[in-house]
């Protein structure tokens, strides 16, 4: 008698959400996972680790103590934060400089790279885009000379100033204090515009040639295809960029720190405009060496930088329907 084995078959049901697991993609993606894997531990070690040294805002630290040794102190260096006139002094400057820099520093490179696609001559857009890249490039401190020169009473802008008539004496561009924010403000733009209007420049380059030319096929002008289709199809970039730039706003914004403004360009004579946040930190800390202090202090910047970045979020949800989480 022969005896026929019945057919196993296979659970094919599991074995399709075994092979579109995650599991089972994480196998496929392997090779890129572990691509990924050197810039995770970067920011684990450098980033995230670092972080455990924030606890000394609640202890009276002291160097030889070390970080788990100094006793506790609670609240008492953040009390102390609020009751010091330099720091709110210090926050005006910070919250009014990064509002300037942001408001121009932020659209100008969206204009720059929009003008920059309606260039027709290849070599001439190409010329300009590596030109508008190069001051990124210089050292603050390189830049700051520059500019010293340039606003120096016998410099260049004073004597174009003076040889065209618009001002009859020598203008003490630094040394006056409701001038600090412009004067920061337009050397940002100029040393920054062109490095940050390469991901919109990128964002362009991938809108499709062919909405154009049915656009001009339809008769639509430059300035309409601008609003119609470029302002649109980079939306969600500008959208992106625009929250990031938010929640770092008191650092400076998409122009940088404003400490090398600070620093370098600062002066007694304009300290009632050029004192920020950070040059506070720094003073408080490493020249006073109230490291607990400081500490407090940066701990206050994270939070609200935190609570720009969460506010900037859902409010870009409900308005433009695009956000980051």
């Amino acid at each position: 008698m022969i005896h026929l084995r019945r057919p196993k078959f296979r659970n094919t049901k599991n074995t399709g959400q075994y092979r579109t697991g995650t599991f089972y993609r994480f196998r496929k993606q392997l090779p890129l996972q572990l691509m990924v894997l050197p810039g995770i531990l970067f920011i684990i070690v450098f980033c995230y680790i670092p972080m455990f040294g924030n606890i000394i805002a609640f202890k009276d630290y002291s160097i030889t103590g070390g970080i788990l040794n100094s006793p506790w102190a609670g609240f008492k260096y953040f009390s102390q934060v609020f009751s010091d006139e330099d720091f709110y002094l210090a926050m005006k400057n910070t919250i009014g400089m990064s509002s300037v820099k942001f408001l121009f520093t932020f659209i100008i490179p969206i204009f720059f790279a929009t003008m920059l696609n309606e260039i027709p001559f290849i070599r001439f857009k190409k010329f300009v885009q590596t030109g508008s890249y190069l001051p990124h490039f210089l050292s603050y401190v390189v830049v700051a000379t520059i500019w010293m020169v340039f606003l120096d009473p016998k410099g260049l802008v004073n004597s174009l100033l003076m040889g065209t008539g618009v001002v009859k004496s020598p203008v003490e561009f630094l040394a006056e204090p409701k001038l600090f924010w412009w004067i920061g403000t337009f050397i940002d733009c100029w040393k920054e515009t062109g490095w940050n209007a390469i991901i919109y420049i990128a964002a362009i380059a991938g809108i499709s040639p062919e909405q154009y030319e049915a656009a001009i096929v339809d008769g639509a002008g430059r300035l309409k295809r601008i609003r119609y289709i470029t302002l649109p199809s980079i939306k969600n970039t500008v959208v992106v960029l625009l929250i990031l730039n938010i929640g770092d706003l008191l650092n400076g914004g998409p122009a940088g720190s404003n400490f090398d403004q600070s620093f370098l360009l600062g002066n007694v004579f304009n300290r009632s405009t050029s004192y920020v946040i950070q040059n506070y930190i720094v003073n408080i800390g490493l020249n006073q060496m109230r490291y607990s202090f400081s500490t407090a202090v940066s701990c206050i910047l994270s939070v609200l930088s935190l609570i720009l970045f969460v506010v900037a979020n859902y409010g870009s949800k409900k308005v433009a329907d695009s956000s980051i989480f």
